[in-house]
């Protein structure tokens, strides 16, 4: 039989899709309301490996990634994309213009040692529900050194422009899990 172990927790990462990046900063700000300080933020990519936002969104997307300082649990994740849905909506409200036409496209994920996983609302056959509509997919993972993807990955991250950042906050990660670690250790030394 096995052992039931609590998760360790992970690192909340959030990625932003717009073409403005004025925009793009203000959801962080909102972002970090939430989820507290980020620790790293990416440089702006050009979104163009496909056209699926552009009748939404506009043309000349881009793309940007956060990380954010504190570690939440991975059961987490649908709270965490329930929420930006709903920033996407309240900027859409402030910005004028109906919810049908987002501004900026908000999608959290988490980052473990072995894996990237992203939250969505699309079910597909490599995704695995979580609760209230949210879904979840491992889409990249960590192999021989270096980030890879999944037959299902999405193109941008396939091709390897984000890996780099992603190799970041996994360092970031492991040095937030080790200062857990030692911190739990002396805890323990100190206990009569």
């Amino acid at each position: 039989m096995g052992v039931v172990r609590q998760p360790r927790p992970v690192n909340l990462i959030c990625g932003l899709i717009s073409n403005d990046p004025d925009l793009m900063a203000r959801a962080v700000r909102m972002l970090c309301e939430y989820a507290g300080p980020t620790d790293v933020v990416s440089r702006l990519w050009p979104f163009d490996s496909t056209d699926y936002y552009e009748l939404e969104m506009g043309q000349d997307l881009q793309r940007q990634f956060v990380s954010f300082e504190r570690l939440i649990e991975p059961g987490d994740l649908a709270h965490q994309k329930t929420l930006t849905n709903e920033l996407e909506r309240r900027i859409c409200y402030e910005c004028g213009v109906p919810a049908s036409q987002r501004r900026v496209n908000l999608d959290p994920g988490y980052l473990t040692l072995g894996k990237l996983v992203l939250a969505t609302t699309k079910d597909y056959s490599h995704r695995i529900y979580l609760r209230d509509g949210i879904y979840a997919e491992s889409t990249l993972h960590f192999e021989n050194g270096r980030w890879a993807a999944w037959p299902w990955t999405y193109p941008d991250f396939a091709e390897g422009s984000y890996h780099d950042f992603f190799l970041e906050v996994r360092e970031r990660y492991k040095a937030k899990l080790n200062a857990r670690l030692r911190s739990a250790e002396e805890s323990e030394e100190g206990r009569p």
